[in-house]
């Protein structure tokens, strides 16, 4: 095998690619601008969200308590509740979202608390509308601190003491570090984003070298160099590999940097909500793991979308060609974000969902080394007969001239 034709088809088709517009926004221009856009634009848009949570007054209706004057007064003097006249058509203003929650009052309300007679009160809301959610609770916490203060004065009514309603407190203890529940949440979408891009970034390059040149005329004036078919397969793939990992190490960077900007935005208000440390800022040598367990991936993606775009007559049939693939990358992807599937033994050898799910193990701190080998070995695996098949198609006539 010759490194130097090797070098020359790569040098020649990098040489193209530069001058190739599309080929330099999916590389470079898309991880560097939509990352820190996406990451920035959330930890802001979470910021504003905190903010206008607790100044935002909400309408509310009250429904009965005509003879309740108590209870209709103290929900009247709640700052974060508007009270509006009530209506019939209750119903429908929640769901159109003019109205957020509604609470009904069962008749004798007031005097059924006072005299210890059991009442129900229902709170109707628009459950997934957060607006309408946050109405409920709010009103929920209403009648619950007025339920609290109704037990404790029968109880100092009758000089009994409140701990019998509690011979025992049971509390929950978080061992995990914030650095591990922060990264769960992080590493839960990240590694979904950069196998993405890594797949976007050869996309593009991969039709290009193959029915990109079916479709100018040119790959006939190629073959008939003194460059072997192998020696052009390897260089083409060499530069789908480029733009893939150029891109892939772009977002990672991208994600690095974004991830501490975000990071300082939402600690800041966090801390003035007395929330606590928030550690949002991914760390630098696992980003570095995670580069390096996306290195076979790209590999593989190359290797596979040279194939896939050889058979392809035009750019746009390549185009028709590729797209399911990116249902084939999407899915098991996705699929480790589904809540339950966890890192095991069997699905350490599931191309790209073990590389996600090892993904994410990482970005919390946990490092099963045995799993990430044999992840790795897999991919390489993967990655090796991809890039054969890829060579193989190079040498079919039938494929690479197919009318």
């Amino acid at each position: 095998m010759s490194l130097r034709n090797i070098g020359i088809v790569y040098r020649k088709e990098l040489t193209d690619s530069l001058r190739d517009r599309r080929t330099l926004i999916s590389t470079i221009v898309v991880p560097i601008l939509l990352i820190p856009l996406m990451t920035i634009g959330i930890g802001g848009l979470m910021t504003s969200m905190m903010k206008k949570a607790e100044t935002d007054v909400v309408p509310v209706m009250i429904l009965g308590g005509e003879d309740s004057p108590r209870t209709v007064e103290a929900l009247h003097g709640l700052h974060s509740l508007r009270v509006i006249p009530p209506g019939a058509d209750y119903v429908q203003q929640i769901n159109n979202k003019k109205l957020r929650a509604a609470v009904r009052i069962p008749e004798g309300f007031d005097a059924a608390v006072d005299a210890g007679r059991p009442a129900h009160v229902e709170i109707y809301y628009y459950q997934t509308d957060l607006n309408s959610e946050g109405a409920a609770a709010r009103l929920q916490a209403f009648f619950a601190d007025m339920r609290q203060r109704t037990i404790e004065k029968r109880m100092a009514d009758r000089n009994i003491s409140m701990s019998l309603l509690r011979p025992f407190e049971v509390e929950r203890q978080n061992v995990a570090t914030e650095e591990k529940v922060s990264g769960a949440a992080a590493g839960a979408m990240l590694p979904y984003l950069v196998i993405l891009m890594c797949l976007t970034g050869a996309m593009y390059p991969a039709i290009d070298l193959t029915a990109g040149e079916k479709e100018r005329g040119t790959m006939e004036t190629i073959l008939t160099s003194r460059v072997s078919r192998t020696h052009l397969v390897i260089g083409k793939f060499l530069l789908v590999l480029t733009t893939s990992l150029v891109t892939a190490l772009l977002t990672v960077s991208s994600m690095w940097f974004s991830s501490r900007i975000a990071a300082g935005m939402l600690k800041g208000e966090l801390a003035r909500r007395g929330a606590g440390q928030f550690h949002l800022a991914l760390r630098a040598y696992d980003l570095f793991i995670v580069f390096l367990m996306i290195l076979p991936v790209a590999v593989l993606f190359s290797a596979a979308l040279l194939a896939i775009a050889l058979f392809a007559k035009s750019y746009k049939e390549a185009q028709s060609y590729i797209s399911p693939l990116m249902i084939v990358v999407i899915v098991p992807a996705v699929a480790s974000l589904i809540p339950g599937v966890e890192l095991n033994l069997r699905l350490a050898l599931v191309p790209i969902l073990s590389t996600s799910l090892v993904s994410k193990e990482i970005f919390t701190g946990t490092y099963h080394w045995g799993l990430i080998g044999l992840i790795f070995g897999s991919s390489c695996v993967y990655a090796a007969a991809a890039l054969a098949t890829a060579v193989r198609m190079f040498q079919r006539e039938d494929v690479l001239f197919r009318a």
